[in-house]
C-alpha cells in the first residue's frame, strides 16, 4: 500500500466499515492497496470474515450499500482469493517453494550509484527459444538451421557474447547484478501437427533438457555479476489445451513448469530471485524505469505494410490504459513472441533464439538473425546502452573494415 497502516489499524478500519471503498478513504490509501493487504493478513491467518457489515442509515435506500459496482468487485475477490490459494497450493505443497512471490530485490530501487564506474543494471531479455523445434535449412535456402545441438550452442554463446559485450566494451564497469527475463516460448510444443510430426523431442524430455540449460545460465550469470533477478511469463507455444487460456493460463503452460522448477533448484541460493506472477503479465522497476514484460500472443491484427508494429503499438496502447488505472503504470513495454528485435522509447520487442523459420520463409516476413535483445538501465537516464546480442553464425553480415568511416570517394 502507498501509506504505511499498522495493522491495527487497518483492522479497525475493515471492522468499522466492512468494505474496502471506504475503508481506502478513511486511511487514504487506494482501493487496490486494501484488497492487497487483505489478502496478506488472510494469509496470516486473521479472520476477516466476521467484519460486520456497514449498516444503512435511517432513510438511505438499501441501494445505496448494496451497490451493484461493490457487489461485483467482492465477486471478482472472491474468485481471485480462490484462483489464489489454488496456485499456492501447486507451488507449496506439490513443488515445494516456500515463497511463491518474490519481492523485487534492493540492488533494483532507487539508489544513489556506488562509485563512478557503476553504469547501471543490465538486462538480458531471452524469449522465443522454442526448445526442441527443428529448422531444415534447405526448406529457407540454407539461411537458418535450428535443432536441439545448435539451440545448446547458442544459448551459451548468449551467455558468453552478454559476458563479454558487458565486460569487455565497458571496461572497468561494475554492476549491482543482471535482470534475466524469460519472455515465453521457450518450448516448442506440441500445439501445431506440423511441430508434432517434427520436433526432435517430446514435450517432458524437452522440459527436462530445457531446464538444465536454463540452470546452466543463470548459475554462469550470478558467478558473473553476482546477484540476477529472474521474471517470467509464459507464451503461447507451452500450452497443453488446444487453444489459449484466459483463466488458469499459467498452469496449462509447460514454461511455467520450467519457471517454477528452477525457482526450487534456485531456492537456496541467495544469488537469485525469481519473479512468476499467476497472470500473464510481470511488472517490476529498475531504478525509476517500470518495465511491464509480456509475451504478445493476444497482439494481433496486423498487415502486409505496417507488419508486426501495428498490432504491437495497440496493445500497448490498451495495456497502457488498464495498467495505470489500477496504479500498475509502466514506462517500457517487454514483448516477445514476434521473433523481431525493434527497440524503441517506450516498446522492447525481442527477437528469438530459433531465428528464420519455414513459417517466416512461407509469409514472406523480412530475414531475421538469431538473437536476444541486452540493454543497461541507468539510475538517472533510464535505458542507455542498447546492444542485441546475436547467437547465430551467420556469414550474412558486411566483411569486417579497419576504417572507422568510409564515404563514397568522388571521381
Amino acid at each position: 500500500m502507498p501509506t504505511k497502516v499498522a495493522t491495527a489499524d487497518f483492522l479497525a478500519a475493515w471492522v468499522k466499515h466492512g468494505n474496502a471503498p471506504a475503508v481506502a478513504k478513511a486511511l487514504g490509501v487506494t482501493e487496490r492497496g486494501v484488497y492487497d493487504r487483505l489478502k496478506r493478513l488472510r494469509a496470516q491467518g486473521h479472520d476477516l470474515q466476521s467484519a460486520p457489515k456497514t449498516e444503512v442509515a435511517a432513510g438511505q435506500p438499501a441501494t445505496a450499500v448494496a451497490d451493484p459496482e461493490v457487489k461485483a468487485l467482492r465477486a471478482q475477490l472472491a474468485a481471485m482469493k480462490d484462483s489464489t490459494l489454488d496456485a499456492e497450493y501447486v507451488k507449496r505443497k506439490i513443488i515445494g517453494l516456500s515463497k511463491s512471490v518474490v519481492d523485487a530485490p534492493d540492488w533494483l530501487l532507487p539508489r544513489k550509484v556506488r562509485g563512478r564506474r557503476e553504469i547501471g543494471v543490465p538486462t538480458l531479455f531471452a524469449s522465443d527459444w522454442h526448445w526442441a523445434e527443428v529448422v531444415d535449412p534447405r526448406q529457407i535456402n540454407g539461411v537458418n538451421e535450428y535443432n536441439l545441438t545448435i539451440a545448446h550452442a547458442r544459448a551459451r554463446r548468449m551467455i558468453e557474447k552478454t559476458i563479454q559485450l558487458l565486460r569487455g566494451e565497458f571496461s572497468g564497469a561494475s554492476y549491482p547484478g543482471i535482470v534475466f527475463a524469460l519472455g515465453g516460448d521457450m518450448v516448442s510444443g506440441d500445439i501445431h501437427e506440423e511441430l508434432q510430426a517434427t520436433n526432435e523431442m517430446e514435450i517432458m524430455p524437452t522440459v527436462v533438457d530445457l531446464i538444465g540449460v536454463l540452470s546452466w545460465c543463470i548459475r554462469t550469470l550470478a558467478d558473473e555479476f553476482g546477484q540476477v533477478f529472474v521474471p517470467c511469463v509464459t507464451g503461447n507455444h507451452g500450452r497443453n489445451t488446444k487453444k489459449i487460456r484466459a483463466k488458469g493460463r499459467n498452469y496449462t503452460s509447460f514454461d511455467w513448469l520450467v519457471y517454477v522448477m528452477l525457482a526450487k533448484l534456485f531456492e537456496a541460493d541467495g544469488r537469485v530471485s525469481f519473479f512468476i506472477p499467476d497472470g500473464p503479465d510481470a511488472y517490476w522497476r529498475v531504478y525509476s524505469t517500470r518495465y511491464m514484460l509480456t509475451h504478445g500472443d493476444e497482439f494481433r491484427g496486423g498487415d502486409g505494410m505496417i507488419g508486426a508494429l501495428g498490432p504491437i503499438v495497440r496493445g500497448d496502447h490498451r495495456k497502457r490504459s488498464r495498467s495505470g488505472q489500477i496504479d500498475m503504470g509502466y514506462d517500457v513495454l517487454l514483448v516477445g513472441h514476434f521473433h523481431q528485435l525493434i527497440q524503441l522509447q517506450r516498446l522492447i520487442v525481442n527477437g528469438s533464439l530459433k531465428g528464420y523459420d519455414e513459417f517466416a520463409w512461407r509469409c514472406g516476413f523480412p530475414y531475421e538473425r538469431a538473437r536476444q535483445a541486452l540493454w543497461i538501465t541507468h539510475p538517472e537516464h533510464g535505458i542507455t546502452f542498447s546492444m542485441p546480442v546475436n547467437v547465430d553464425q551467420s556469414d550474412q553480415s558486411a566483411p569486417a573494415s579497419r576504417e572507422w568511416v568510409s564515404w563514397p570517394k568522388q571521381a
